[in-house]
């Protein structure tokens, strides 16, 4: 496994001065989606992460938007919502992912997935109105549409301009602008007369800023991440840090200007198609090796699912670690039980993680404080000598990875295998209370 040396980190002077928001997140009206999944678990959940903004999620579903008109209320800031049962937050923006397949460019299958946020529920009533003519609404949280993705957005900027149109997962190889089964190679090719109304692109867990920074053609759009949550435990795994003061419009500038602080990552490895790869037969290529095979596995002679990494080589026109000026911070992030669970040689569903898991956050308020905001120093008041030493080398990018290929997760760890498992007496080291 490969050894990862990066990572940026916000200054302490910029506590308070932002706030952490999660844009994209589905239902339990979508397919293998958590049955949880809905504003109650969402408040919960955002909470415990410390999002103090998450998208709804799914509103183009008729019975999760009678949900939302009934279970949500107007936010003091503009365009933003409340759950009526918790009018403290966290705030909600509205926002649903819906799924065109069409031809274009004599090419079959193209297959685009967008993120939409609208600013009230009375324009999300248009839109649902506008789309239910392009496909039944009903049938998934996110719905799919045979119209190209551009007709998609002219009817939505017809319906108002202060809809926020975002590519989703950009690099994704099935679903996405850049997808290598089924996207383009350029977001012109795309979207072509509709190209100036995006603003915006998702990166997607499989891919970070640094990997799009190699393409100019994107310097001119802000990257946002997103967790693409389908449970409530996987909200937060990454996000986007806006200034303060929030509001919809605040939200509509910052992606059009560019103006964020910095976003959360998933080490990108860690996604299901950075590299390429046959998951039945367990082969797991670079780009170069995938070149050197002709894009044959080597074990059954069938064609390798060509990853994120393997797409942004064939585009890029800058070398690795190429920064453009002025772009936010990109801040790479190990999730909390992970960290717990290696540290105490465990698996993450373990009680004795999830019970350290919980007393960790009550201490540090969320676990995004914990991962993100508080020094090490005031970490080493409550957290055990093994898990900050976890959260050290996740601050200082020292991890190890084995990147996620073909539908399968990747692996980051945070202790070598030299250094063994968590001593014996772990547990009783762990124990906080």
């Amino acid at each position: 496994m490969g050894l990862a040396r990066r990572n940026e980190w916000p200054p302490e002077e910029w506590r308070g001065k932002y706030y952490l928001a999660d844009l994209h997140v589905h239902s339990r009206f979508s397919r293998a989606t958590s049955r949880e999944m809905g504003i109650p678990a969402l408040v919960r959940a955002a909470r415990l992460k410390g999002l103090s903004l998450v998208g709804t999620g799914d509103f183009t579903h008729p019975e999760y938007f009678r949900e939302l008109c009934e279970l949500l209320e107007p936010a003091p800031e503009e365009g933003l919502y409340v759950w009526r049962e918790a009018p403290e937050g966290p705030r909600f923006i509205l926002s649903a992912e819906v799924s065109n397949i069409f031809s274009q460019n004599s090419r079959r299958n193209r297959r685009i997935h967008t993120v939409i946020l609208a600013p009230s529920l009375e324009v999300v009533r248009e839109v649902n109105l506008a789309l239910s003519r392009l496909g039944d609404l009903s049938a998934d949280g996110r719905p799919t549409f045979g119209v190209p993705v551009k007709d998609l957005i002219r009817i939505l900027r017809h319906i108002s301009p202060d809809l926020i149109i975002i590519p989703a997962h950009v690099w994704t190889p099935w679903y996405s602008v850049f997808g290598a089964f089924s996207g383009f190679d350029s977001l012109e090719e795309c979207f072509e007369e509709e190209v100036e109304h995006i603003w915006a692109l998702e990166t997607g867990l499989s891919s970070d800023p640094e990997m799009n920074w190699r393409l100019s053609a994107l310097d001119r759009y802000t990257l946002v991440s997103n967790s693409d949550a389908h449970s409530p435990r996987k909200l937060g795994r990454e996000a986007n840090a806006f200034w303060y003061p929030m509001g919809y419009k605040a939200i509509q500038r910052a992606l059009k200007e560019g103006d964020l602080a910095f976003t959360v990552e998933f080490y990108p490895e860690e996604g299901k198609y950075h590299f390429d790869g046959h998951r039945a037969c367990g082969v797991l290529f670079s780009p170069a090796e995938t070149r050197d095979h002709g894009g044959r596995c080597p074990v059954c002679g069938g064609s390798l699912t060509v990853g994120v990494m393997h797409r942004v080589e064939e585009l890029a026109d800058r070398p690795e670690g190429f920064r453009p000026p002025g772009k936010p911070l990109s801040v790479h992030l190990v999730p909390l039980e992970e960290i717990v669970a290696e540290a105490l040689g465990v698996g993450p569903q373990s009680k004795q993680v999830q019970r350290t898991y919980r007393q960790l956050v009550e201490l540090a308020g969320s676990e995004l404080a914990l991962l993100l905001e508080k020094s090490l120093s005031e970490l080493s008041e409550f957290v055990p000598e093994r898990i900050l030493e976890g959260l050290k080398r996740v601050r200082e990018g020292r991890v190890f990875v084995r990147p996620g290929y073909d539908g399968v997760y990747g692996v980051v760890s945070i202790f070598s295998e030299e250094e063994g498992p968590a001593p014996s007496d772990a547990p009783r080291q762990q124990s906080l209370f």
